[in-house]
């Protein structure tokens, strides 16, 4: 039997400008508004048998405003920045230009002292592997970065295709498969 996975990422917290490395603030008024627009198109992935968000406190909230009452979720958690957490990109180029260079070539280097981007994607991925086989389906909100590892691994894409995917908030991918085996579905728009 396969699971059926769709993973909404979490509405936002700041600007895109304003992104701060593995960041807990809770949605801003842009956000929150965000999450009403898009409401109409998401309440219905809630009828999942399983719901589940990250543990950051814009996953929890988007899953609580979308009616999902998510159960968070420590391996859905967003990637350790180490040293970097709580920075945004901008501010570790100029601080640190050859260890931004050197993270963004390497999937296995971690010069900010957290996780490598090999080993987030590894790690959600064996989220998604030990998902339950259920018969209907599981939704999960999780931080726009969650949802683009979790496309990487489901693909079997180089580790490097996750710079490739832009992951706006309150996007929704669905992934249907077996641990190891896994689709991307896209669905219509409008149903």
């Amino acid at each position: 039997m396969s699971v059926r996975v769709s993973l909404v990422a979490a509405a936002r917290s700041s600007s895109l400008l304003a992104e701060r490395f593995d960041d807990d603030r809770p949605l801003d008024r842009a956000g929150w508004h965000e999450v009403q627009l898009a409401a109409q198109a998401l309440v219905p992935l809630g009828a999942a048998e399983l719901r589940y968000c990250s543990p950051t406190a814009r996953s929890r909230a988007t899953g609580e405003a979308l009616g999902y009452a998510p159960m968070a979720q420590p391996a859905l958690r967003d990637c350790d920045m180490g040293r970097w957490r709580g920075l945004t990109l901008s501010d570790v180029a100029a601080r640190e230009p050859a260890a931004v260079d050197a993270w963004l070539a390497d999937p296995r280097s971690a010069p900010h002292g957290g996780e490598p981007l090999l080993a987030f994607i590894t790690r959600i991925g064996g989220w998604l592997d030990t998902r339950p086989a259920c018969e209907g389906s599981i939704v999960a909100v999780a931080e726009p970065a969650v949802v683009r590892a979790a496309l990487v691994y489901a693909l079997g894409a180089p580790p490097s295709t996750y710079w490739n995917v832009d992951v706006r908030p309150l996007s929704a991918i669905t992934l249907t498969g077996l641990p190891g085996r896994w689709s991307l579905r896209l669905e219509a728009g409008s149903r």
